[in-house]
């Protein structure tokens, strides 16, 4: 399975890259591969492309602001949560993204 995901906060500092972190390292925990965008501070990072999308089998929004292009994920099963339940919960996330999409 492969998912991706975008992080972003309204300051873009440390809760873009704690959830971004912890989406990681949630994912890898489940055997799951995932690529985390961060939409933070300095700008977009890690940004999914266009392949990357294609071939994931969902998504995750994990923000509380208004993310960059978000119509480029709507072919994709996509869970929307606030950025700092993919902090606190990352796991969680997860684990209701797969559940999801079966």
């Amino acid at each position: 399975m492969f998912i991706v995901a975008v992080a972003s906060c309204p300051v873009g500092i440390a809760h873009t890259y704690m959830a971004a972190a912890n989406l990681k390292k949630a994912a890898q925990a489940k055997g799951i591969e995932i690529k985390v965008e961060t939409q933070g501070a300095t700008g977009i990072e890690d940004e999914l492309t266009a392949e990357d999308i294609a071939r994931a089998d969902g998504a995750i929004i994990a923000s509380d602001v208004r993310i960059k292009n978000p119509g480029r994920l709507e072919p994709v099963p996509t869970l929307t949560v606030g950025v700092s339940e993919a902090v606190k919960d990352a796991k969680s996330v997860i684990e209701e993204l797969v559940e999801a999409i079966g």
